[in-house]
């Protein structure tokens, strides 16, 4: 079978706010209620990010996705819909663009707890 990342636990202010605004992002299934105290955002068949509540501070966590063209373009498109600033750059500043320099299509951007989203269309971690 080898080694697959089953779930995450993400730390956040308000668990429902959180997975439900990366669900309608990623276009996904959520939950108000899963194992134990998350609410669970069911990413794939094989991925859930578990949100959970934490006391201040929040630490500020990177996650990328990678998706193919057309859930990029549906993913951009809901990000523009629900008025969320993004960018090029990973510490850059907000600029509505997309990065196309590493042979794909990148884009960042911040939730309200301060995470950092990634998506992408082709990996520069794992060069073919």
């Amino acid at each position: 079978m080898g080694i697959h990342l089953d779930h995450i636990m993400i730390p956040c202010r308000n668990k429902l706010a959180s997975a439900r605004l990366l669900a309608e992002l990623l276009g996904v299934p959520w939950s108000t209620a899963g194992v134990g105290p998350f609410a669970p955002v069911y990413v794939n068949d094989g991925l859930t990010f578990d949100f959970d509540e934490w006391p201040e501070p929040i630490p500020m966590i990177h996650y990328c996705f990678r998706v193919d063209p057309a859930d990029f373009d549906a993913v951009l498109e809901r990000l523009k819909v629900a008025g969320i600033p993004y960018r090029s750059n990973v510490h850059g500043p907000v600029d509505f663009q997309i990065d196309t320099q590493h042979g794909g299509r990148i884009v960042y951007w911040n939730e309200p707890d301060g995470h950092q989203w990634e998506m992408l269309t082709v990996s520069y971690a794992r060069r073919a």
